[in-house]
């Protein structure tokens, strides 16, 4: 492994950012300098991918890590009330996975797709310097972070899952692929985002995996942001997560936390529900009066969770 980075201002640790070692670095990730400066404000801090793509993060705090993974249509900045609230006791970085803002034209000509985002994940903790993390993913994010927990076990500590994405592998039955009015629906969502009508598609998707209404209740500031990430919607529609499966979880052998909203999709609990009877080390909790944004409707209730959760891990 190579000797920690110096930090700059920004918290820091790869090679553009910190070019007096620069030389080193390049030993162990292979770097393209030249897509940086276009595509990414110098004050944001990111970890350098193997092929030289930015993975940006947004950090508060110091401590063992809380790795923070977010779904559909967002970014690190979902992540606001948890950097805020659980800084004071860890080190707490968010990221922005790669094709979404505010680095989504680094990525532009690589596949959009859950394994990619997982091992990618695997990436960025060995070039932060800071693992092993407690890993917190949120639906999409759930999924990705599930799959890198299984995929690459020594960077995981802990793992959160709040609403994770995806049908479950049943023993009864195969895993039930959304229903053509889903399905419908979900092409409806893409067709207007990718004609223009961007707003009128997300309000349908929002909607569809939380309760009617959801976008027009939510803030501004997360409006913003899912405009920002619009263009995710097709591909990801396009890269359906995989079921979770028994001997898949089977095989997760950190301690896992299963979260989910009292007022979430039914899709969400049938999905928690089988994983809690599949996972050697599980606990799972149930945010009272939040739907699938959870952490943004009751933020104290949700990091209270999330702490508890992680004292106990460390014994």
């Amino acid at each position: 492994m190579p000797p920690p980075l110096p930090r700059d201002g920004t918290g820091c640790r790869t090679a553009a950012r910190c070019p007096v070692v620069s030389a080193v670095v390049a030993q162990f990730l292979p770097v393209n300098q030249s897509v940086l400066p276009s595509v990414l404000p110098a004050s944001v801090p990111f970890v350098e991918l193997p092929g030289g793509v930015p993975m940006p993060y947004a950090e508060r705090g110091e401590g063992e890590l809380l790795l923070f993974v977010h779904g559909s249509l967002c970014d690190y900045r979902y992540w606001q009330p948890q950097l805020a609230g659980l800084s004071k006791q860890y080190r707490c970085v968010a990221v922005s996975l790669t094709h979404y803002w505010p680095a989504a034209d680094a990525a532009r000509r690589l596949p959009f797709s859950w394994r990619r985002h997982a091992d990618e994940l695997a990436s960025f903790v060995e070039g932060l310097w800071a693992g092993p993390a407690h890993v917190i993913g949120h639906s999409r994010g759930g999924a990705v972070a599930f799959q890198f927990a299984r995929r690459h076990p020594q960077w995981v500590r802990s793992l959160t899952l709040a609403d994770p994405g995806g049908p479950a592998q049943t023993d009864a039955r195969a895993a039930a692929p959304l229903s053509e009015a889903q399905n419908a629906l979900r092409a409806r969502a893409v067709q207007l985002v990718e004609s223009g009508d961007v707003e009128a598609g997300l309000e349908l998707f929002v909607d569809s995996v939380s309760r009617p209404g959801s976008w027009k209740r939510s803030t501004q500031a997360f409006q913003t942001m899912a405009i920002a990430n619009a263009h995710t919607l097709g591909p990801q529609i396009r890269d359906p997560l995989p079921a979770y499966t028994r001997d898949d979880a089977a095989a997760i052998r950190c301690p896992v936390l299963l979260v989910d909203g009292e007022l979430s999709p039914q899709v969400f609990h049938r999905t928690v529900a089988a994983l809690a009877q599949w996972l050697p080390d599980v606990r799972r909790e149930t945010v009272t009066g939040a739907s699938h944004g959870m952490n943004l409707a009751k933020p104290a209730a949700f990091n209270q969770i999330v702490d508890q959760f992680v004292r106990r891990v460390r014994g």
